[in-house]
C-alpha cells in the first residue's frame, strides 16, 4: 500500500445492489420521483412503485414497467387503508425495505391560489394531511420493515423557509414537512433510520403547474442562482441515489438543496 494513503481508508462506489425500495409520487416522466427512480434502479435497486388512481395508472405503470419494479400498485394516502395495503404486500413479497422516497403534495386550487390568511380549515387541514402527514404514517410503516436501518427521503421547497411569491398555503405545510424530517431523524436514528428532505428548486412537474406564473417563478431563480441555472431530474434523481447509499449513512435530520444555490440568494 502507498505510504501516503491512510491504511483505514474504505474507498466505496454508489451501489444500491440489494436495496429494496419504495417510490411514492410518480405522476408521469416528468416528476421528481420518477427522476430518483430512475437513479436508484440504475444503480441497482430492486423497486416498488405506486400510482394514485386509475387514471393515473397508464402513465405510471409503463414506467414502473420500466424500472423493472417488483411491486406495483394503486395509493392515494387519502383512502383509507392504501397505504397501509401497499406496505403489506412489501413485507409479503420482500419482508424488507431499505428506502422510501416520498414525493406528493396536495392543495385545493382556490386554497393554493388564494392567500394563506382566507385558506379554508379544511383545504389546510386536507393539504397538510396529503403532503405533510402522510409522511408520518409512512415512516411509521416503515419502521418496522427496516430491520437493518434505512432511508426515508421526503420532498420540500425553499417557500418553506422563506415567502416566496404565489407558493401560498405550500409554504407553511413545506416548513412543517421539514420540522417533522427533524424530528422523526431523531427519533429513528437509533435503528439506523435516516431521514431527509430534499429541497429542489423550481421544476416545472405536473404539481408544479398548479402554482400560479410558476414559469415567471422558474426563470427568476434561474437568474438568481449562483450557477444561473435549474435543477433538472437527473440532478434530483443523483442525489437521492446517493443518499439512500451506504455512502451517506452519516446524513440525517436536514433539508438538503438541489437548486444551484438559489437558497442562498433568494
Amino acid at each position: 500500500m502507498d505510504a501516503t494513503v491512510k491504511p483505514y481508508l474504505n474507498v466505496e462506489t454508489l451501489s444500491l445492489k440489494g436495496k429494496k425500495g419504495l417510490v411514492i409520487g410518480i405522476a408521469n416522466d416528468q416528476s421528481i420521483a420518477y427522476g430518483c427512480a430512475l437513479h436508484c434502479r440504475a444503480n441497482g435497486a430492486e423497486l416498488a412503485v405506486t400510482y394514485l388512481n386509475d387514471k393515473s395508472e397508464k402513465y405510471v405503470r409503463p414506467l414502473a414497467e420500466g424500472l423493472d419494479a417488483s411491486i406495483i400498485l394503486p395509493c392515494d394516502v387519502r383512502e383509507e387503508g392504501q397505504l397501509e395495503a401497499v406496505f403489506a404486500e412489501i413485507e409479503k413479497t420482500w419482508g424488507r425495505l431499505d428506502f422510501v422516497i416520498h414525493s406528493i403534495a396536495f392543495a385545493n386550487r382556490e386554497d393554493l391560489h388564494g392567500r394563506v390568511t382566507d385558506c379554508s380549515r379544511d383545504g389546510f387541514m386536507l393539504a397538510m394531511d396529503v403532503s405533510c402527514h402522510s409522511f408520518m404514517r409512512v415512516a411509521k410503516l416503515a419502521e418496522p420493515l427496516m430491520t437493518n436501518g434505512g432511508c426515508l427521503i421526503t420532498v420540500s421547497f425553499y417557500g418553506g423557509r422563506k415567502v416566496v411569491e404565489h407558493y401560498n398555503v405550500m409554504g407553511p405545510v413545506k416548513a412543517a414537512l421539514e420540522a417533522s424530517t427533524k424530528y422523526m431523524a431523531v427519533e429513528l436514528g437509533a435503528k439506523g433510520i435516516r431521514v431527509v428532505a430534499l429541497s429542489p428548486g423550481p421544476l416545472k412537474t405536473r404539481a408544479a403547474s398548479g402554482i400560479d406564473r410558476f414559469d415567471e417563478l422558474m426563470e427568476a431563480a434561474a437568474a438568481k442562482a449562483p450557477t444561473h441555472h435549474l435543477a433538472d431530474l437527473d440532478d434530483c434523481g443523483s442525489f437521492a441515489a446517493y443518499l439512500v447509499s451506504d455512502l451517506a449513512k452519516s446524513v440525517t435530520g436536514t433539508t438538503l438543496f438541489i437548486d444551484g444555490g438559489y437558497h442562498i440568494v433568494g
